[in-house]
């Protein structure tokens, strides 16, 4: 037994043996390593389309909020309105210094009006530009979107192409891949 012991390969062993020698199965390399690259890509896309979701959220959520606080001054203009019309009645009911004292305060809820007014349209402008942003933000989400869709399409043609072990598949896989990639540069361009 010294040297002359008797020895048997199993398939198993085989097949390690020449994969260690360059004689593994390149095809299935092949697409193992695209699929890898491909699933890092679309991890990275993923980030980012998750990140402007939240983007276009929190530029509604602002929105919403600039829209909020516009109607209230819309609200306390229509106060002052009111509080104004009530010292018109009041002058032509009333004479003397009384008559006096509400035109002193008609001109006041004129002055605070026009302030009140500035205010309101203020906020509705800066509630447009965050909705015009939110709009910006989820149009980039959908490309990043639209982007991933396309790489998980690539990675399930990749998975077929390792089982049907079909090369025009392979390239379907990489035009797939390719045009997700086109995709995710425009969303990078935000375009």
């Amino acid at each position: 037994m010294s040297g002359h012991h008797f020895h048997v390969h199993g398939p198993h062993d085989h097949a390690v043996e020449h994969a260690g020698h360059g004689g593994g199965d390149a095809f299935a390399s092949r697409i193992a390593a695209m699929t890898a690259v491909l699933a890092t890509i679309g991890a990275l896309f993923s980030y980012k389309g998750g990140s402007t979701q939240n983007d276009a959220l929190i530029y509604k959520n602002e929105a919403a909020i600039r829209k909020t606080e516009a109607s209230n001054q819309w609200n306390y203009y229509q106060a002052k309105s009111s509080k104004q019309n009530m010292a018109e009645l009041a002058i032509t009911l009333t004479g003397g210094e009384t008559k006096e004292r509400y035109r002193a305060e008609v001109e006041r809820y004129k002055v605070e009006k026009t302030e009140i007014k500035e205010k309101a349209e203020a906020l509705e402008s800066a509630s447009a530009a965050a909705e015009k942003q939110s709009e910006r933000a989820m149009h980039e989400h959908h490309r990043w979107a639209q982007a991933m869709t396309a790489l998980q399409v690539a990675i399930s043609l990749a998975a077929i192409t390792l089982l049907a072990r079909r090369t025009w598949m392979q390239w379907a896989a990489i035009g797939v891949a390719a045009a997700g990639c086109v995709i995710g540069v425009l969303a990078m361009m935000h375009i």
